[in-house]
């Protein structure tokens, strides 16, 4: 990949072409995404790239800051923002840039297009998180776990045990009930990765499915990067899961 960013570069930065690939594998928590960047680091491997995983909340410098933030919920949504951004530009100098110069792929869990939806759902305007994150690398593939909100909280719910404060959005006080926040915030959150992904190309995968189905799509649109074919896609069939209602909802909260 050539060294292009969304603005301006970090200073330091190389000016040469970056031989590496980026991809990027965004989606809401229970979208499936840690699980497909898993698997396709060990298809990757298998096939002979050096891969190297990143995500958010993984720089030495910010991440156990952003941690006890998380927990005292005193933070607000601009000053959280910032601290993600530092996060980010950490790990982009010292690990991203380092990794796609000695030619090996970076799979990302997250970006910063989940970062700038965050932002702009806590009030942020759309300008003003571009251009906080304008010195990011632009990656050569953009895959969008798109998973319906009920799947999510199912996901969320079995994994867990209970939702999580950030992840329903209860900072905001849309609701003071987890359920109704939670739902309230991903449609917020699903508003901006409309438009982002129209502005930034995604590339949109149903990960309603289960993983066989997920991965093997996701192997179709990676495999072009290395000049190679993907396994066709299996007819797995999803366990079936009643869809929660809005008129459930509540009902699911008491």
């Amino acid at each position: 990949m050539t060294d292009r960013t969304y603005g301006t570069r970090l200073p330091g930065m190389p000016t040469e072409p970056l031989s590496g690939k980026l991809v990027v594998i965004e989606g809401a928590d229970g979208s499936g995404r840690s699980t497909e960047v898993a698997l396709l680091k060990s298809w990757l491997e298998v096939e002979g790239h050096a891969v190297v995983d990143t995500g958010l909340r993984r720089s030495d410098l910010v991440s156990a800051e952003i941690d006890r933030a998380k927990q005292g919920h005193t933070f607000g949504g601009t000053t959280m923002a910032l601290l993600y951004a530092v996060d980010f530009a950490d790990q982009l100098e010292n690990k991203i840039v380092p990794a796609l110069s000695a030619g090996s792929t970076v799979l990302a869990d997250r970006y910063i297009y989940t970062l700038m939806a965050r932002a702009i759902a806590r009030g942020a305007s759309r300008e003003w998180a571009r251009e906080l994150y304008g010195f990011a690398l632009r990656p050569d593939l953009v895959v969008f776990l798109d998973a319906r909100p009920e799947i999510l909280l199912h996901r969320a719910i079995a994994k867990y045990g209970s939702l999580d404060y950030w992840e329903s959005g209860m900072d905001l006080y849309l609701s003071k009930d987890f359920f109704e926040s939670f739902f309230l915030y991903q449609e917020r959150l699903s508003r901006e990765f409309e438009w982002m992904a129209r502005e930034y190309g995604f590339r949109r995968i149903d990960a309603n499915r289960v993983p066989e189905q997920v991965h093997a799509d996701v192997q179709r649109h990676v495999a072009p990067l290395y000049g190679a074919r993907a396994p066709p896609i299996p007819s797995v069939q999803a366990p079936g899961r009643p869809p929660v209602s809005r008129g459930r909802r509540k009902a699911a909260s008491a």
